[in-house]
């Protein structure tokens, strides 16, 4: 991609997004505009870009689902020359209770941008997929050449079909380039404090509701299961700093710009190739922070999966990209980001 064209990032406010357009606007050379019609993050997310960065980012509050609206915006941002799709739902729980949310807006919106991406002429494309389109599977750890099994929740059902859309359409149209990014489980916040996970409806991830129980704003945290096939009974998961898969996009957009090879499409795990057991990562922050946390045992959750952790090898090779936090400095950064909110 050449320099000064410029980079559009869906779902900009949003955690993953908005630590990315931080990276990208301090990594990079390219500009940057965002799509986000701000469904589940606050507006103030640009505030603290700028505030971190000096610079200010172009927002479209636009519904992607919208063709139309979408539409107008690339006709108004005519130099785009890559797009990073983060725009979709994400909770596991609440795909389970509304499935018919997550299949609308997960898939009409990747379709949309796809379509745009055809018009319009754009070139790369990473999209955010996640690891739980693996399934509840027993090889581990997890390398992109693992089958895929059953989608345990609509939500992963989403990104199962949006990766078949994209291969679908990195065959009809090769002079696209896709990358599909499986993340595990990005917690933590940004080193400054400034920025974190905040999303407006009640927090579904492990380390928010930690920090938001160790701050008051939850007074009790569940742990939801304790006779999983694990070393301590609790899920296992891969847990990377957010920053660390925000510099992954980078590291992936120069792989994909200007890539002239018969393959055109994509896929590299994210995650750290450790697994963390939910009762880990509380002791992890209980000592990083110095606060007790007050948690009881619950039933499992519908839609969860035992354990799964990566294999990082492949990412490592290809992209040139490695992890650098440790499990204290994602609660670390993440506490950080709490107590910051406090003073707000």
């Amino acid at each position: 991609m050449e320099p000064g064209k410029t980079i559009l990032v869906t779902g900009g406010a949003g955690y993953i997004g908005s630590h990315t357009i931080i990276e990208l606007l301090e990594t990079t050379s390219f500009n940057v505009i965002s799509i986000d019609n701000f469904s589940n993050a606050s507006a103030k997310t640009f505030e603290r870009i700028e505030k971190i960065t000096g610079k200010k980012v172009q927002n479209y509050a636009v519904d992607m689902c919208d063709m139309n609206a979408l539409s107008a915006v690339f006709e108004k941002e005519p130099n785009i020359g890559g797009i990073i799709h983060f725009a979709a739902y994400k909770s596991v729980p609440e795909s389970v209770m509304h499935p018919s949310k997550y299949y609308y807006n997960n898939l009409n919106s990747l379709l949309n941008v796809l379509e745009c991406c055809k018009k319009y002429k754009i070139t790369d494309f990473i999209f955010s997929s996640s690891c739980s389109v693996y399934g509840n599977i027993s090889e581990l750890p997890v390398k992109e050449s693992t089958p895929l099994g059953k989608a345990e929740s609509p939500y992963a059902y989403t990104k199962q079909v949006g990766e078949e859309m994209l291969k679908d359409y990195a065959r009809a149209f090769p002079e696209l380039s896709i990358v599909a990014l499986r993340y595990f489980n990005p917690v933590g916040a940004h080193p400054t404090g400034l920025i974190g996970e905040s999303p407006l409806n009640k927090p579904n991830n492990l380390v928010p509701i930690i920090t938001n129980t160790a701050i008051g704003k939850i007074p009790q945290m569940t742990v939801y299961g304790k006779d999983y096939p694990t070393r301590d009974g609790t899920c296992v998961r891969d847990y990377i700093h957010v920053t660390d898969v925000a510099a992954a996009h980078i590291k992936a957009l120069s792989y994909i710009s200007g890539k002239k090879q018969n393959k055109n499409f994509f896929i590299f795990n994210l995650g750290t190739g450790l697994g963390v057991s939910v009762l880990e990562a509380i002791h992890a922050f209980e000592k990083v922070s110095a606060q007790k946390l007050n948690y009881i045992i619950g039933e499992k959750r519908p839609g969860d999966v035992g354990a799964i952790y990566s294999d990082t090898s492949l990412s490592e090779k290809e992209l040139g990209w490695k992890p650098a936090f440790s499990l204290d400095e994602m609660m670390d950064t993440a506490w950080k980001w709490e107590l910051q909110q406090q003073k707000e």
